[in-house]
């Protein structure tokens, strides 16, 4: 006997990182020449140990870090996003138009689920990050492309073309996953102002912003100025991930910014889906707010200058283009003739490299997609940069 399957489910494409993975299945590779994996975006280094040592602590001595809590999140964890956010973007942002999830990517599918339902629509830049797009094919919702454009910088104009009674959202990612790149704060604003006029949310999934090359969150200035409308939650939803810039993706914290009614109807899905977000994790996310400016700051510093590495390493390789470059993705064009998924395959055997094919953040048959590649370089140093540039030199198809 066969047991039913979800249609929408059976539609929705495998998770891409772990495709890419099995790619590896039966791959050796020489002790001289290990694998450089270039696919994923998530640190592979444990937290900075003052922050391991608040969470031995809260763990041997804090016993509600063992129990269900707020459904929303720690009081005390969203007051301190809060006042850190007013601060970061010169806005008003109350506790209660702030809720905590078990990471980001629960933050989005909880928004997405109290805005769109089977039948709907929303617009999603591409390239687009492929979980967006997964979750809105599992929920029966249709995805409308819109393609990205010169710096991959998607416009406003665009997409209002795309607009039909079935839209519910546009949902923009900047720093950009896979592009790299940090959306200037015009074309933000733009983008809210479409939204507004036709009562549309504005999704701005923000979880690479303690990397962005313009800004300095130590030191004042901001990316864009949507939080300085006294009216931004009419229209704006803002997600926040803290695997990135605390270590913490194993403790799966993220965060939602909206309106207080917005988090009522987000407080339904969560409540049925994890209770609560991780006490521990929490508790993490908060001890590394109040501790770990400088030290975030450091982590900054070494992101941007891999991201300089990476610029130099292609203007060494005039056959390659480098369509985006920022926080921890290089998003770029190859010059083979071959689609990307099969350039990809290719080169684990023949370069010991791994990176994700542009197939996998387009629609499918699109011509650009068969072009790209992403590169996820946060976790190689400088020397296994100059190493992945001397392979790809060295390729021959």
């Amino acid at each position: 006997m066969t047991l039913p399957l979800n249609p929408a489910m059976a539609a929705t494409d495998p998770p891409p990182v772990m495709e890419a993975r099995r790619w590896l299945s039966g791959v050796s590779f020489a002790p001289d020449r290990p694998l450089i994996n270039v696919s994923q975006a998530a640190p592979v280094d444990p937290p900075p140990l003052g922050l391991r040592q608040a969470l031995a602590d809260a763990a041997l001595h804090n016993d509600a870090a063992h129990l269900y809590g707020p459904v929303l999140g720690l009081p005390a964890l969203r007051a301190e996003i809060a006042a850190q956010w007013s601060a970061a973007y010169g806005g008003t942002v109350t506790d209660t138009q702030v809720a905590i999830t078990q990471g980001c990517n629960q933050a989005f599918t909880a928004v997405m689920s109290t805005l769109a339902g089977h039948g709907d629509e929303v617009i999603l830049p591409t390239p687009w990050y492929f979980n967006h797009k997964m979750w809105l094919d599992m929920q029966g919702v249709t995805t409308i492309p819109l393609p990205a454009g010169p710096g991959l910088i998607p416009q406003a104009e665009d997409a209002a073309r795309r607009i039909t009674p079935r839209t519910r959202a546009i949902v923009l990612v900047s720093p950009n996953n896979p592009g790299g790149v940090e959306y200037p704060a015009a074309t933000l604003a733009a983008f809210r102002d479409l939204c507004r006029a036709h009562d549309l949310a504005l999704i701005v999934d923000e979880t690479y912003r303690d990397f962005d090359a313009r800004h300095s969150y130590e030191t004042g200035g901001r990316p864009h100025d949507l939080f300085t409308d006294p009216d931004w939650d009419d229209t704006l939803i803002q997600l926040y991930s803290f695997s990135k810039a605390y270590r913490l993706t194993g403790h799966r914290v993220g965060a939602i910014t909206a309106s207080t009614a917005r988090l009522a109807e987000v407080e339904k899905f969560l409540d049925t889906v994890a209770i609560c977000p991780s006490q521990l994790g929490q508790i993490g996310a908060l001890w590394g707010m109040r501790n770990l400016a400088q030290w975030v700051a450091g982590e900054r510093h070494e992101i941007l200058s891999r991201r300089a590495a990476m610029t130099t390493g292609f203007a060494a390789l005039p056959d390659w283009k480098l369509l985006g470059c920022g926080a921890y993705f290089a998003y770029v064009e190859h010059p083979f003739d071959m689609a990307s998924d099969v350039l990809a395959k290719r080169l684990v055997h023949e370069a010991a490299l791994l990176m994700l094919p542009g197939t996998m953040f387009q629609p499918p048959g699109s011509p650009d997609g068969r072009r790209q590649l992403r590169i996820a370089f946060a976790n190689v140093d400088g020397a296994g940069i100059t190493e992945m540039f001397h392979r790809l030199a060295a390729f021959r198809p």
